[in-house]
């Protein structure tokens, strides 16, 4: 079984794990109606995606 042979220091242990943080997702905005809205996901504003209606929201614009 694999087992260090030293204690890895506070230091190292950090520099590791230097990359691991998240990163927050990049939003776009949706081309029909201007709202911030993930990539390649239906806008919760107007419902759409691709240029279509895919979700009925209620409102008429």
């Amino acid at each position: 079984m694999a087992v260090p042979k030293k204690k890895v220091s506070k230091s190292r242990r950090n520099m590791r794990r230097a990359h691991d943080a998240l990163v927050a997702n990049g939003g776009t905005e949706c081309p029909n109606c201007g709202e911030q809205k993930l990539p390649h996901h239906v806008c919760p504003a107007c419902g759409q995606y691709k240029g279509r209606d895919v979700v009925d929201t209620g409102e008429e614009f």
